[in-house]
C-alpha cells in the first residue's frame, strides 16, 4: 500500500526516499518503543540546491583561469592579457572574485555547522572547494614572489 507521499512521488516520477525510517518495538511486557533515524535521503550530499550547481558550474571555470592566471603573472610578470574588449581580463578578475566567494561560503558552512560544503553531486562541489583553497594557496604564493621580486604587482603596486 502507498502512502501519499509515495504516490505524490511516483506521479513525478521521481522514485520517493523517505527522511527518517521509523522503527517500532514491544517489549516483553507490552511497552510500545517507537524511534526515528534518518536515513540517507535526508543527509544526501546530493542534493545542493541551485546555489550549489552555481557554484560548481562557476568554480569549474574560474579555478582554471585563476591557475592559468597564477602561471602567467609568475612566467612573465604580468596577469592575462585583456583580450578582445577586455574580456580575458574581466574574466580574470571574476574568476578571482568566484573562488574567493567559495572560499568565503565553505569558511561560513564550517563556522556555522562543523563541517565545510557538502559533497554534491558526483562530489563536484566537494572537488571545486578544495581546487578553490589550491588556487587560493597559488595566488597567495605568486603573489608573494612577484613581490618580492619586483616590490609590487603588476597594475596594484608595480
Amino acid at each position: 500500500m502507498q502512502t501519499a507521499l509515495q504516490k505524490s512521488a511516483a506521479l513525478r516520477g521521481a522514485p520517493f526516499k523517505p527522511a527518517t525510517r521509523l522503527t517500532a518495538s514491544v517489549s516483553r511486557r507490552g511497552a510500545v518503543r517507537v524511534s526515528a533515524k534518518k536515513t540517507d535521503a535526508a543527509s544526501s550530499d546530493a542534493d545542493v540546491g541551485a546555489a550549489g550547481l552555481a557554484a560548481i558550474a562557476a568554480g569549474l571555470v574560474a579555478n582554471p583561469v585563476m591557475l592559468f592566471s597564477e602561471y602567467t603573472l609568475k612566467t612573465t610578470g604580468e596577469g592575462i592579457p585583456p583580450g578582445p574588449g577586455g574580456l580575458y581580463g574581466a574574466l580574470e578578475g571574476v574568476s578571482y572574485l568566484v573562488v574567493l566567494g567559495i572560499i568565503g561560503w565553505s569558511i561560513a558552512t564550517k563556522v556555522r555547522t562543523g563541517s565545510g560544503l557538502p559533497a554534491g553531486p558526483s562530489g563536484l562541489l566537494g572537488a571545486v572547494e578544495g581546487f578553490s583553497y589550491l588556487s587560493l594557496l597559488g595566488a597567495i604564493v605568486v603573489f608573494g614572489l612577484t613581490f618580492l621580486e619586483k616590490g609590487g604587482l603588476p597594475g596594484i603596486f608595480g
